[in-house]
């Protein structure tokens, strides 16, 4: 029995090798491997939680469960923008803990294959987190493929998780 079950992960993890749900924000076109998304939703209202970081937008309700969730552009240091009809969350796991992440607009989930997949060019300071993993290339497109690992640290985490 735990072969078959075995066997069923390693064929589901092959089947999401090389998937990446995309997203804009502003101009930029940004990738996120499809086995961290949960789901998408519309955007919800939220309840501000106090003293959390200016990108922490509040929390969620989502069918019983409470979710943190995180304005991407501000966690990006892009500047804030009124959100829209094409707003929405996209609820990932990370570090084992659910967090929405607000986003301007879903593109589409499409693969992006090893030979398509660059390094991030090397910067000459360093500016802390390092939320960009790497670039993909499709179809004439450049994608910023983000690190979901690495979007918050252990203790932002640790922050955001007391509510789930």
């Amino acid at each position: 029995m735990n072969d078959a079950l075995e066997s069923s992960e390693k064929s589901n993890e092959e089947t999401l090798r090389g998937r990446y749900l995309t997203f804009q924000i502003g101009a930029e076109t940004f990738g996120i491997q499809i086995r961290y998304v949960t789901e998408i939703v519309s955007m919800q209202p939220m309840m501000v939680m106090p003293e959390m970081p200016e990108y922490i937008k509040g929390i969620i309700n989502l069918r019983g469960k409470i979710i943190s969730v995180m304005d991407m552009r501000l966690r990006f240091g892009m500047p804030w923008r009124e959100y829209d009809d094409r707003t929405c969350i996209i609820v990932v796991e990370m570090n084992g803990t659910s967090v929405g992440i607000v986003i301007d607009a879903v593109s589409e989930v499409i693969t992006i294959n090893d030979d398509q997949i660059e390094k991030k060019p090397a910067m000459s300071a360093k500016t802390g987190r390092e939320y960009i993993r790497n670039i993909g290339r499709k179809d004439n497109q450049v994608i910023l493929l983000i690190d979901c690992e690495d979007l918050l640290s252990n203790d932002e985490v640790d922050s955001v998780s007391n509510f789930n």
